[in-house]
Formats: C-alpha cells, structure tokens, sequence
C-alpha cells in the first residue's frame, strides 16, 4: 500500500504517481483539442446539441434566454444550427463519412 501524502494512486502494480495518472485521462481529450477536425467535431456537435434544445421548450427558457455573455454563446449556436440547418446536416454527415472511414 502507498499512501505518501496524499500524491500517488494505488493499482494493482503498486503506486502510481498522479501526474501520470492525469496524463492517462486527459490524453485524449488534449488530442482532440489540438487537433483541426477535433475541434471542427465539438463546433458541430455543440451547434446540433443548442439547436435540438431549442425545440425544448422547458430548457429553451432556462438556456436559451441570454442572448449576450457567456450564455448568449449557447443562443447564437442554436440560431445558426436552426437556421442552416441543412448545412449542418451536410457537414455532420461528411464530418461522419471523415471520422468512420478516413481517419
């Protein structure tokens, strides 16, 4: 057992210090970050998330009524996924196509 102040993670192969055992967890998600379609992915999943909640009329109030700041970012994406819609469409389909079959 290793229980140094608090700093290490027990396994089953002994102690492992935290900061790899963050660098195990964050490593994909910091690739994703990085990288031009990762990013381009999170921009049509958040517009496709925003757009499909503004059809929800409960979280439409509660989300979707800024429409400055920080919250207002929410509002503008589900304005642009309702209103190229078929952009979007389009482009979650080729991004699709990219990720199942190029990648």
């Amino acid at each position: 057992m290793c229980f140094r102040e608090g700093f290490s993670f027990v396994s089953l192969q002994g102690c492992v210090p935290c900061t790899v055992l963050c660098e195990f967890i964050l490593s994909p998600l910091s690739l994703a970050v990085y990288s031009f379609d990762g990013i381009l992915i999170f921009g049509l999943l958040f517009v496709c998330t925003c757009a499909y909640l503004k059809k929800v009329p409960k979280l439409k109030n509660w989300l979707l009524s800024e429409k400055k700041g920080i919250w207002g970012v929410f509002y503008k994406a589900a304005v642009i996924g309702t209103r190229l819609h078929v952009v979007v469409a389009l482009s979650c389909v080729v991004m699709g196509f990219y990720v199942l079959f190029i990648k």
